[in-house]
């Protein structure tokens, strides 16, 4: 279906003109005009996007609201986008979380204001033109471009091991990046000349190619996820990065990796996804259980919370690769949960450390005297990392173990045990950090969360309870390509 208004465009292009623009404003002198620029730029980008909701069809898997135009012709190459069940949802989630980020630094970020601001629109736009294109340069172009904000963001307003943690943070997702341009390439000779990724869903690929391709793939998407072992950058940059920084890498940047593999490497490769799985199921596990178990041992609630970022994270590769619709959307619904989810769980950490600056849990303690709505506030978003019945933690992952016990018990209970191991290390955190007597003078002096911080964590807990409540109408958007989907790997599997 083909729109006659440009909107998927205007989603991509607002906001990095507004980014901009924001950049324009230059000194800090100017600093409360960049701040008004960016909340009206990201709320204009959030406002354009809910047409694709309300306009969306969910009975067809057919790509909506697309645009082509050429743009490289002697090669091939076209400004071709276009959306479906499995892409929507992102870019909903992405521009709903730009307003957030730019609130949430409202007041904290003082320092070259402009560029902060401007790094995150631009960034936002660049990531709703990965969820959208449907031309295989366009979307290489988006995916790399998407590393250059986050790496500014990181090493420019980070902490003390900022440059190692934005450098690492750039070469790990770079590096797998290069492989699957390598298969892109294969992909284009193979088609005959075409970069359309719609047309490599429909390429008979022989069975060894296939399995080449699905590696240069699997490491680019793998990193990005991050999957165990290739994780390692995650909390280093989390722990790094500043507080808006860290909740759209984990609500948002994570989910790119999540969608390749939709994306690519299933349609794609078929055979060799099917081949493959078993191992895709045991690195998966391996996050859910061994990672889980890394995050019991932290003293930095960052490190604590990327860490069981890499674990939640397992679920969603876990359901891609058990090839039954319970599993897949089950994996859906997990990224989308655990965008709100650890969203929220990056600014509540980043409320703390706002007023202490620090964000180790030892120096905490009792803050649920000094802060009574916080801790409210935290112990919903905690409850909801951990899964409980209720909040948008507990649905995703329940789907995920019912597609799991289809295909195997073991499965099933090994990705079941991240209801003990997630309960275990956030609310151990919860009680050394908000229960308990006032552990130190510096929390003794600790005040409430502001209007804006209320306004914030208020727009997250609705989310949160909404869709753990009622999560038919995420799961109604990708029904419909969610099946197409399954029905193409499975009319293609050995």
């Amino acid at each position: 279906m083909s729109s006659g208004f440009p909107l998927l465009s205007l989603i991509i292009w607002l906001p990095i003109v507004f980014g901009v623009a924001v950049f324009a404003t230059g000194s800090d002198r100017n600093a409360a005009l960049a701040r008004w620029i960016a909340l009206v730029g990201s709320l204009l980008g959030f406002l354009i996007a809910i047409p694709l909701g309300n306009g969306f069809d969910t009975t067809t898997s057919a790509m909506q609201f697309t645009e082509s135009y050429p743009w490289f012709e002697r090669f091939n190459v076209n400004y071709h986008i276009g959306i479906d069940g499995i892409s929507m949802p992102l870019i909903l989630l992405n521009c709903f979380f730009t307003p957030i980020v730019v609130m949430a630094g409202w007041e904290v970020i003082k320092e070259r204001v402009s560029q902060y601001m401007g790094a995150f629109l631009v960034m936002s736009g660049i990531v709703n033109g990965v969820f959208a294109s449907l031309d295989a340069v366009l979307f290489y172009v988006f995916w790399e471009a998407s590393l250059i904000p986050m790496f500014l963001i990181i090493g420019i307003w980070g902490g003390p091991n900022r440059v190692y943690a934005a450098i690492k943070f750039f070469l790990y997702t770079l590096l797998g990046s290069l492989l699957m341009l390598v298969a892109l390439i294969y992909l284009y000779q193979t088609s005959g000349g075409s970069f359309s990724i719609l047309d490599y869903h429909q390429l008979p690929i022989p069975f060894t190619p296939q399995i080449l391709i699905f590696i240069a793939f699997f490491l680019a998407f793998a990193v990005k996820v991050p999957m165990w072992p290739v994780h390692t950058w995650l909390p280093d940059a989390h722990v790094e990065a500043p507080t808006g920084g860290s909740v759209i890498l984990a609500a948002i940047l994570l989910k790119l990796g999540g969608y390749g593999f939709l994306r690519f490497a299933l349609p794609i490769t078929p055979d060799a996804s099917h081949y493959l799985a078993s191992t895709v199921i045991a690195l998966s596990l391996i996050a859910v259980v061994y990672i889980g178990l890394i995050a019991l041992m932290q003293a930095d609630m960052k490190k604590l919370i990327a860490y069981s970022s890499v674990a939640h994270m397992g679920f969603v590769t876990l359901g891609f690769f058990l090839f039954n619709a319970y599993g897949i959307e089950g994996a859906m619904v997990q990224m989308i949960s655990h965008g709100f989810i650890s969203g929220a769980m990056f600014l509540c950490v980043g409320v703390l450390y706002d007023r202490l600056h620090s964000r180790q849990i030892a120096d905490y303690g009792g803050v649920v005297n000094k802060m009574p709505v916080f801790a409210a506030f935290f112990m919903l978003f905690a409850m909801a990392n951990a899964g409980l019945p209720g909040t948008s933690g507990f649905v995703g992952e329940f789907m995920v173990i019912m597609g799991s016990i289809k295909i195997s018990f073991w499965y099933a209970f090994l990705a079941a045990t991240t209801l003990i191991t997630g309960a275990a290390y956030t609310l151990w955190m919860y009680k050394r950090v908000i229960f308990g007597a006032v552990a130190s003078p510096a929390v003794e002096g600790l005040e409430d969360i502001s209007k804006r911080e209320f306004a914030i964590l208020t727009i997250l807990a609705i989310f949160v309870l909404w869709f753990g409540l009622y999560p038919y109408p995420l799961t109604d958007v990708m029904h419909a390509s969610v099946d197409h989907l399954l029905n193409h790997v499975s009319n293609s599997k050995l």
